[in-house]
């Protein structure tokens, strides 16, 4: 059975920083392209940053470049996000996703609507809450 289990969320005021994880099992983890996907309170679901296979290419969304950071561990079949310089528009539950052969924001428009079949493996996602 493939899981996704991300971790590392949590409240944090603005200007804060936090780190996520997700930690995968089932799968040979090393192979599969990943990406970090959040869903805003009452918004649809956003793509936010992209990682290949060997870590090597990244990408990210405009609203969070400079500011995150994609990272992964392929001995530890892990993937990070660091986020820094928190904003309250960064609220939001956060999902690692596996992609498919054709990274999603190479063929869409980064604010392009995401359906659950837009990617292959989805975690249960992590809670980051930004506030004072």
């Amino acid at each position: 059975e493939v899981q996704l289990v991300e971790s590392g969320g949590g409240l944090v005021q603005p200007g804060g920083s936090l780190r996520l994880s997700c930690t995968a099992s089932g799968l040979r983890f090393s192979i599969y392209d990943m990406s970090w996907v959040r869903q805003a309170p009452g918004k649809g679901r956003e793509w936010v940053s992209y990682i290949n296979s060997d870590g090597s290419s990244t990408a990210y969304t405009d609203s969070v470049q400079g500011r995150f950071t994609i990272s992964r561990d392929n001995a530890k079949a892990t993937l990070y996000l660091q986020m820094n310089s928190l904003k309250t528009e960064d609220t939001a539950v956060y999902f690692c996703v596996t992609e498919f052969a054709s990274p999603w924001h190479l063929y869409h428009d980064h604010h392009s609507p995401i359906s659950t079949s837009d990617f292959g493996y989805w975690g249960q996602g992590t809670q980051v809450t930004v506030s004072s």
